[in-house]
C-alpha cells in the first residue's frame, strides 16, 4: 500500500525548501511542489527575500508556474 501523501503546510514547505527535518532528502518533484504552494499561496513573498526572489526564478526559468485567476501567466 502506497504511503498516504502528506498535506502542504506553511513549515512543510520551508522544510523541503530549506533542506530541513522533513525536507531532507525529498525529491525534485516533491521541491517543486513545495515552491509552486509557496508562490501559489503567496507566502513565498510573505517570507524572507530569498523565497521570494528564489520564486520568481523558478517561474522564470519554467520550473513552476504562474496562474492568474487559474490561467498560466506567461
Amino acid at each position: 500500500m502506497e504511503k498516504e501523501k502528506e498535506k502542504m503546510t506553511l513549515y512543510l514547505a520551508c522544510a523541503i525548501a530549506e533542506g530541513f527535518c522533513e525536507g531532507e532528502g525529498a525529491t525534485e518533484e516533491q521541491q517543486i511542489e513545495a515552491w509552486q504552494w509557496l508562490h501559489d499561496t503567496h507566502n513565498a513573498y510573505k517570507l524572507q527575500g530569498w523565497y521570494g526572489r528564489t520564486a520568481r526564478d523558478l517561474i522564470n526559468e519554467g520550473i513552476i508556474k504562474n496562474y492568474n485567476n487559474g490561467e498560466e501567466i506567461k
